[in-house]
């Protein structure tokens, strides 16, 4: 049995560490800043190091750390260096992700191996080494938090928009959640997935930038209207903290009622 404790020390990350990837803009960057000023110690992942940099300028908590994660050598070198920083993972953010073609007609099987392989791979590969890090004494009561960032399209279809290895990348991201939360739950290791709808990023910019298609989301989202980035920051601390100590293999979408019509 666990002792309940107040709503602040539950969701609160003081003392352990978290690698979040796909850390240099939209909801990675987000991500970062959240569990920063939760009290974890980031190490925030991506390629592009300069904006990294920018992001770790806002907050001493938050390491830059120049990452590849569709390379297997920059996803162990990413484990290793916040280890070595802090000895321990306690969270770990599988949010780097690519697109991929729209039309299937127009992708090759050649690109659309390359998508599931750092849409699914990577994350596979991250989750096993945060997996089998060495568990801190003083661990959390709530275990290790592996959040894989998935999204609607890998629930239902958006066609016209979408993709087909985008599409197959995040539902498998759903199926391998559940398969490692059976898999580690007995250790101790909670592994579950944060499927956000249509949010204002710099993924989705012309989305919104185009009037009929910044319609469709509107007029198919039951609050009629995209979301805005701190609207995951409840969700992404709630899977990330003890509030969720007893949650695992579950998919938690917030998407403005898009996936209830």
């Amino acid at each position: 049995m666990t002792t309940p404790r107040s709503a602040a020390e539950l969701f609160s990350l003081e003392g352990r560490t978290a690698i979040v990837t796909g850390a240099s803009a939209g909801l990675g960057a987000r991500f970062a800043v959240v569990l920063a000023q939760a009290g974890a110690t980031v190490f925030a992942a991506a390629r592009r190091i300069d904006r990294l940099k920018e992001l770790a300028g806002t907050d001493a908590r938050i390491h830059p750390v120049a990452c590849d994660v569709s390379v297997e050598a920059d996803r162990t070198r990413l484990a290793e260096t916040a280890l070595s920083g802090t000895g321990r993972i306690d969270v770990l953010v599988n949010n780097a992700a690519t697109s991929g073609e729209t039309r299937a007609a127009d992708e090759s099987p050649e690109a659309f191996g390359d998508v599931l392989g750092l849409n699914l791979t990577a994350p596979f590969h991250l989750a096993r080494l945060t997996a089998e890090a060495p568990v801190p004494a003083g661990a959390p009561a709530g275990g290790r938090s592996i959040i894989n960032v998935s999204s609607i399209l890998g629930l239902v279809s958006a066609a016209p928009l979408g993709g087909a290895s985008y599409s197959a990348s995040k539902a498998g991201l759903i199926g391998l959640t559940r398969e490692l939360a059976g898999q580690w739950g007995r250790e101790g290791t909670r592994v579950n997935a944060l499927a956000p709808g249509w949010f204002r990023t710099e993924m989705t910019a012309d989305l919104f930038a185009d009037e009929r298609s910044s319609n469709w989301v509107e007029r198919n989202t039951l609050l009629r209207r995209g979301g805005d980035g701190h609207e995951l920051d409840g969700a992404l601390l709630f899977l990330a903290s003890d509030a969720s100590s007893y949650c695992t293999g579950h998919v938690l979408t917030v998407d403005g009622g898009w996936t209830a019509r």
